[in-house]
C-alpha cells in the first residue's frame, strides 16, 4: 500500500523514542492507548458527553510501529446501544517521510465505550 486511507484521520501522531519497548519497538500499549483516544473523541463526538471505554472487544497487531513512524488512526463507529457506541480503528503508519513513504497497517481494534451523566452513571445516548 503507498497510500493512506481518502478517510480523514482521527488521530494523528509521531511515534517517540520514550514509547519503545525492550526490543526497540515501539510498545503495544502505547499504540492501545491512542486507538483509545481517538476511538473516545468520536464516541464524545456522537454522545456530545463523557464516554468511559468499558471494554476492547478486540485489537489485533500486524507489524510493529518504530520510532520516529507517523501514525494515523482512522475511527468509524460500528454500533450504537442504549447507553453505548461501538467504534472500530484501523490504524497506519506513514515510514521514511523524508523519502519513498512507506504506508502500512499496523493494527485494528475495536472499542466499547459508555456515555456517562454528571453522577458517573451511564446514560441513553
Amino acid at each position: 500500500m503507498n497510500s493512506l486511507p481518502e478517510a480523514h484521520a482521527t488521530l494523528r501522531i509521531v511515534a517517540r523514542p520514550c514509547d519503545v519497548n525492550a526490543a526497540g519497538d515501539i510498545f503495544g500499549g502505547w499504540l492501545i492507548s491512542q486507538a483509545d483516544i481517538a476511538g473516545s473523541t468520536v464516541a464524545v463526538r456522537h454522545t456530545k458527553g463523557r464516554v468511559v471505554t468499558v471494554a476492547v472487544e478486540q485489537f489485533h497487531f500486524i507489524k510493529p510501529v518504530l520510532v520516529g513512524d507517523i501514525v494515523s488512526i482512522y475511527s468509524d463507529i460500528k454500533a450504537i446501544g442504549k447507553s453505548s457506541i461501538t467504534v472500530a480503528m484501523s490504524i497506519y503508519i506513514e515510514r521514511k517521510p523524508m523519502q519513498d513513504v512507506i504506508v502500512e497497517k499496523v493494527a485494528q481494534g475495536q472499542f466499547i465505550f459508555v456515555h456517562l451523566d454528571d453522577q458517573g452513571k451511564p446514560c441513553a445516548i
